[in-house]
Parts: structure tokens; C-alpha cells; sequence
């Protein structure tokens, strides 16, 4: 199996990027619910699908906990998730409080691992590796294109930026991560 994707035109006359072509994530219609994902868990483990089940019923539970205590979750092999919010600003240091909140959010900072994609000789003699940070649950997955009238593209495929890339399905999902994690 392959993540789909189509081919979409940026319209947008206000980017630098207009006009030019991108790939675009589409996805299923449908979402792959706890019971199938415990379904397949069992399948490469040995433990009982109504455990995994159970277990994953447990997960939000045990995240809102720690997220109560102020800390972060690292799920290895997955990354780490953690409490993100909005809130308006105030002239008075006294006033910022709990109340100037508006908009909670789970922040999610994919595992990544850095793999060596060649290597370069330096004039002395030594070599330099070169490499990227590839996100541990993507490395190995397999695009494409798709022209299945079934699927969905997601609408905030383009990032609006004038950069001209696309992160084809919208935020990258690393918000307000750059702290040190």
C-alpha cells in the first residue's frame, strides 16, 4: 500500500508560488477506529486484541493525566505530545491569568532519526557525512499519485507561505515545539 496523492494547481495570485503544481495527501473517507487498530496490533504481537483494546481506551485517560500534571508524553517510536494554548495578551502582569486562555491543544513533535544520505571528502583528508532527520514513522512509506474520485485531498494541502512548498495536508504539526525538545 501506498500514501495517495494527487496533483493540485496553486491559485492563489498573491503567492509566489502561483501557478505551480504540487503534490497533495489524500486520504481514505473513512478513519481507522480503535477496534481495527487493536485488530492489527494483534496480529504482530503477542498479546490479545480486548487487551490492546483496553489499553487504548486507557491512552487518553492516562495523556489528559500527565497533561493535568504539566508534562510531556514521549510514545517511542511515535513522538512526543504535549499541552499547546492560545491566550489574549494583557497590559497588567496581574491580569495574565488562567482566564486569558482561548484555544487548547495537543502539539505533536513526530520521532525522528537522523539518516546518512552520502558523505563528502574534505582537503584534509576527513569525510563529512551529510544527512537529514527523517520522521521515524514515515521513512520507509511509499507515495502515489492516485486519480480515485473516492478519496478526499485535504483543503489546507497548500501552506499559503511563498515559499512555494507544501507540506500536502496542511500544519506540520510541530506549532510552538521549538523550546529544546
Amino acid at each position: 500500500m501506498s500514501q495517495k496523492y494527487i496533483k493540485s494547481q496553486n491559485k492563489n495570485s498573491h503567492s509566489a508560488a502561483y501557478g505551480k503544481y504540487y503534490a497533495t495527501a489524500v486520504y481514505d473517507n473513512r478513519f481507522v477506529e480503535t477496534e481495527q487498530l487493536a485488530e492489527f496490533i494483534q496480529t504482530q504481537a503477542s498479546v490479545k486484541k480486548s487487551d490492546i483494546k483496553a489499553v487504548l481506551d486507557e491512552l487518553g485517560s492516562a495523556l489528559k493525566h500527565f497533561f493535568e500534571l504539566g508534562q510531556k508524553v514521549r510514545l517511542d517510536g511515535i513522538g512526543i505530545l504535549k499541552v499547546g494554548f492560545s491566550s489574549i495578551g494583557v497590559s497588567k502582569v496581574e491580569d495574565c491569568t488562567s482566564a486569558t486562555i482561548t484555544t487548547r491543544r495537543i502539539l505533536f513533535m513526530p520521532e525522528t532519526e537522523r539518516v546518512v544520505v552520502g558523505q563528502e571528502k574534505k582537503p584534509d583528508g576527513s569525510v563529512k557525512q551529510k544527512y537529514v532527520n527523517a520522521i521515524s514513522l514515515l521513512k520507509d512509506v511509499v507515495f502515489e499519485e492516485t486519480h480515485d474520485n473516492s478519496m478526499n485531498a485535504e483543503p489546507e494541502g497548500n501552506t499559503g507561505d511563498n515559499t512555494g512548498s507544501n507540506t500536502g495536508g496542511g500544519n506540520s504539526g510541530n506549532e510552538g515545539l521549538g523550546d529544546g525538545d
